[in-house]
């Protein structure tokens, strides 16, 4: 079983940079993180986040962390 289906989480990392006009690698440069390890975030294969990657992430979308991560429910 996924991971996502495991845990009912999801990122939206795809859709918060389709809407920002962003790249995976300019907010990788930008945040600080590897562009590999931001890949695993969006494919959502990460078992945890650090709580700095989160509030870079969200200072850098301008976002919240619900608009990155939710839980969906079974």
């Amino acid at each position: 079983m996924p991971p996502e289906e495991a845990t009912g989480i999801r990122i939206h990392l795809d859709k918060l940079l389709a809407e920002r006009g962003m790249t995976l690698t300019e907010l990788a440069e930008r945040v600080g993180v590897s562009v590999v390890n931001l890949s695993v975030l969006k494919n959502d294969r990460a078992k945890a986040i650090r709580f700095s990657t989160l509030a870079a992430l969200c200072r850098v979308l301008e976002c919240q962390p619900g608009d990155l991560i939710s839980h969906e429910r079974d």
